[in-house]
């Protein structure tokens, strides 16, 4: 798990970064330090990110991620990102991700994810979005979605 500064700087980057694209407040919450931190961590929406690796490994996922996706930190924090889906949608995933290199970031997506347990589930509405650091360079990606449903 990060220690308190290190997520406060990741969740800092995910915030700062969804302002930028998206042009609103991710969650809608004005970025207050630790106690949006907290309040991020903790929420009832999923909340993930990857890094800029070939094959991008996730470097971050809220309590609620952890739940969804069936994993514990040190599970997520080493699984390339490709496997949070089928391998017959990962193409679709990456077409999705080049789309989001491209412009930014999209709302409004909808696909079909995998727990670790192999658990299926839709997720509606998500927005996935570029990270960019201080000086603007990208450093990965995120996603928010807080509507899924697990599937038969």
């Amino acid at each position: 798990m990060m220690d308190t500064a290190q997520l406060t700087t990741h969740l800092h980057l995910l915030h700062s970064s969804f302002r930028h694209y998206v042009g609103r407040d991710l969650a809608d919450l004005p970025w207050q330090g630790e106690s949006t931190v907290n309040t991020l961590d903790t929420a009832p929406f999923v909340l993930l990110s990857h890094n800029t690796d070939a094959d991008p490994i996730f470097t971050y996922g809220n309590q609620k991620a952890l739940e969804v996706f069936e994993m514990d930190w040190e599970t997520l924090t080493q699984l390339p990102s490709r496997y949070s889906a089928e391998a017959l949608v990962r193409e679709e995933r990456e077409h999705l991700l080049q789309t989001v290199a491209r412009q930014g970031y999209i709302d409004n997506y909808a696909g079909v994810r995998i727990s670790s347990t192999g658990r299926r589930f839709l997720i509606h509405q998500a927005i996935v979005w570029n990270l960019r650091d201080a000086h603007g360079n990208y450093a990965g990606q995120a996603a928010y979605f807080d509507h899924w449903e697990f599937l038969p």
